[in-house]
């Protein structure tokens, strides 16, 4: 497909495995597509229903939820080589709960689920392989969502915080260690006000509970 890296669509987690002549291939019996979009403009929309699964090519795309009256709250950010989508894509008809919009200027591959998950009439394996990566993606955005509810399950914001530094400090194998999220991402990802959690995050300070700069934490 023209202006696709073929070299690179295959380093990702959605078409590992595959070689970059086998990535040609595909794209066409995928029913592959890309868009360019600009910094704020509107990927999909919030109520609206999808077939593809975004592959991003360059650039972000983060998740946005909005309430009735108007407040939003950015539940996901997807960066280079990173995918959105795949559940709704999988399940015909159900509206998305979230808007994708583009975080700076991106570039998106869309590839249509149902031929993803249909049978191959070429038998080819690396369609197999893609359908299988197809898989272990969605169960690992899963487990991430299952880990999101438990470190928001504390009722404090400084129990929710620590429940989440915890599971960073395990998964380091350390007590200190960098996060991924900015000071304004962490606070949408735990739910709560950015201000508040600055608050929280110096009291521990003083309690000598942690220290911290920016997104690197070192639990005392």
């Amino acid at each position: 497909m023209m202006g696709v890296d073929a070299m690179f669509v295959c380093t990702t987690d959605l078409f590992r495995g595959t070689t970059p002549d086998e990535v040609e291939a595909m794209l066409g019996c995928l029913g592959a597509r890309a868009g360019k979009y600009k910094k704020g403009e509107v990927i999909l929309r919030e109520g609206e229903v999808t077939s593809s699964i975004g592959l991003v090519l360059q650039g972000s795309v983060r998740l946005e939820s909005s309430d009735v009256w108007g407040n939003t709250s950015m539940i996901g950010l997807f960066g280079q080589g990173e995918t959105f989508g795949e559940a709704y894509a999988a399940l015909p008809g159900r509206s998305l709960l979230a808007s994708a919009i583009a975080a700076e200027p991106s570039t998106v591959l869309f590839t249509e689920v149902r031929h993803i998950v249909s049978r191959c009439p070429k038998e080819c394996s690396y369609h197999a392989q893609v359908n299988a990566n197809l898989l272990a993606s969605i169960a690992r955005k899963n487990l991430y969502l299952s880990q999101r509810i438990l470190d928001s399950a504390p009722k404090s914001i400084r129990g929710k915080l620590l429940a989440y530094l915890s599971t960073q400090s395990k998964a380091a194998g350390t007590r200190e260690f960098d996060i991924p999220f900015s000071r304004q991402q962490l606070a949408d990802y735990l739910g709560v006000d950015r201000s508040a959690l600055s608050s929280v995050i110096s009291e521990l300070r003083r309690d000598k509970v942690l220290r911290s700069q920016r997104s690197h934490f070192e639990l005392l």
